[in-house]
C-alpha cells in the first residue's frame, strides 16, 4: 500500500513500470478528483487520431505543386490559406511556408524546445525534439541530411529555419519528377512528412 513505504522511497517508485500503466493511472487520479472530463479527453485523442497529422499538410503541398494561384497565397500568408482549407488551431497559428528548389533545400528545427506546426503535421516525432538533432542540424546540416539518406548536390544551398512560439514552417519539398499527369490526391500520397521537415524527400513515383 502506500502508505507503508519508507520516507526514503520516492513517490515515482510506487507508480507501475510501464509508461502506458503510469498514463492510466494519471488519468484515472485526475478523473476521480474531477481534474478531467473523459469526453473531453476522447474528443482529444480522436482529434489527433484521425483529423490531425502529416495527411493534412501533404493536401497543402499537392495543391500548391497542381495550384499557381494557392501556391502564390500559401507563399503570401501560409495561415490564411491553410486555414481556408480547414487547418487551424492550437501550434498552427503562425504559418510560414519556405519552398524547396533547385539552388536551394530548406530544413527545419526548434533549438529551444519542439515548436512544430500541429495541424497540418500532428504530433513531433521524438527525433525532432531530440538534443543531437536540435544541436547538430544548426551547426552540420548537410553532414545529419547525408545521415538520414538525403545527399544533396554540393552546389545546393542548405538553409535552416528556426521554429519558434511565434512561427512555424511548412516545407513545401520539390513535386518529383514525371508525375505531371498525377491527379491532386495521387501527388499527395507522395508527400512525406519528413519531406515537409525538410529531412527528408518527396517520394519519386515508380513505375
Amino acid at each position: 500500500m502506500p502508505h507503508d513505504h519508507h520516507d526514503d522511497c520516492p513517490p515515482h517508485s510506487l507508480l507501475p513500470p510501464d509508461p502506458a500503466l503510469r498514463v492510466k493511472a494519471l488519468e484515472t487520479l485526475l478523473e476521480r478528483k474531477g481534474l478531467l472530463d473523459p469526453s473531453a479527453l476522447d474528443a482529444i485523442i480522436e482529434t489527433y487520431a484521425h483529423k490531425v497529422g502529416p495527411q493534412n499538410g501533404a493536401q497543402v503541398v499537392a495543391r500548391a505543386w497542381v495550384d499557381d494561384e494557392f501556391h502564390a497565397a500559401l507563399m503570401s500568408d501560409a495561415t490564411a490559406a491553410v486555414s481556408e482549407m480547414g487547418f487551424y488551431g492550437r501550434q498552427g497559428e503562425h504559418m510560414v511556408a519556405v519552398q524547396n528548389t533547385e539552388a536551394v533545400h530548406n530544413i527545419v528545427v526548434c533549438t529551444l524546445c519542439s515548436c512544430y506546426p500541429w495541424p497540418l503535421l500532428g504530433i513531433p516525432p521524438g527525433w525532432y525534439k531530440s538534443d543531437a538533432y536540435r544541436a547538430r542540424v544548426v551547426r552540420e546540416p548537410r553532414k545529419v541530411l547525408a545521415e538520414l539518406g538525403v545527399v544533396l548536390p554540393e552546389n545546393k544551398k542548405v538553409r535552416v529555419w528556426d521554429s519558434t512560439a511565434e512561427v512555424r514552417y511548412l516545407i513545401i519539398p520539390q513535386r518529383p519528377k514525371g508525375t505531371e499527369g498525377l491527379s491532386e490526391g495521387e501527388l499527395a500520397k507522395l508527400v512525406t512528412r519528413d519531406s515537409m521537415i525538410g529531412t527528408g524527400l518527396a517520394k519519386e513515383v515508380t513505375t
